[in-house]
């Protein structure tokens, strides 16, 4: 399988792909795809969950066993359980946001997608999103997949990856840019 940007030269990435290649050989890609977001999802919601994967004094059982229950109270497929699981095993739970990503970009570019996250200081209406999709689409030609959220942090603008490129037109960055100009 051909993956653009080297995503499998990674750890993460070897991972991803060998998880997309059983999901595609029984056919839940999808449904797999869609178990990772909730996870993924979970973990940046939780910050006990967030360090639980990165803490190296939680035993393999330990760290296994509470991602079991937190796999079992999301839903997850079997698969996905078995998975986090087999993460565990090897102490490699602490790349699991980077795999969820890595993941979800081998399923879009195997769809024919390019993923987007676009970060906005206020949430995006259906009817703006869809403007940016179809604008970003115009670019780089093939369908986008926005996956949106909010910062306030950056004040207003846009801050927009595709891949490893980002658009940052955010105000934050703007008065930055300025306040580094003025100073010399």
């Amino acid at each position: 399988m051909e993956n653009s940007g080297g995503i499998t030269a990674s750890l993460q990435g070897r991972y991803a792909s060998a998880l997309f290649d059983l999901a595609s050989e029984q056919g839940v890609v999808t449904a797999v795809e869609s178990d990772l977001d909730k996870l993924g999802e979970a973990l940046a919601a939780s910050s006990d969950l967030a360090a639980l994967i990165r803490n190296p004094k939680v035993s393999r059982d330990d760290a296994a066993g509470a991602m079991d229950a937190v796999a079992g109270v999301l839903g997850l497929s079997a698969l996905a359980r078995n998975f986090i699981g087999v993460l565990a095993a090897n102490r490699r739970l602490a790349a699991l946001p980077e795999i969820v990503r890595a993941f979800a970009a081998i399923a879009a570019a195997q769809r024919g997608e390019v993923a987007a996250e676009v970060t906005s200081a206020h949430p995006l209406n259906d009817d703006q999103l869809a403007q940016l999709a179809a604008r970003l689409k115009a670019r780089e030609g093939k369908e986008i997949k926005l996956k949106a959220s909010v910062a306030p942090e950056i004040l207003g603008g846009l801050v927009v990856r595709i891949g490893s490129r980002q658009i940052d037109s955010s105000i934050r960055t703007r008065l930055n840019s300025l306040a580094n100009a003025m100073k010399g």
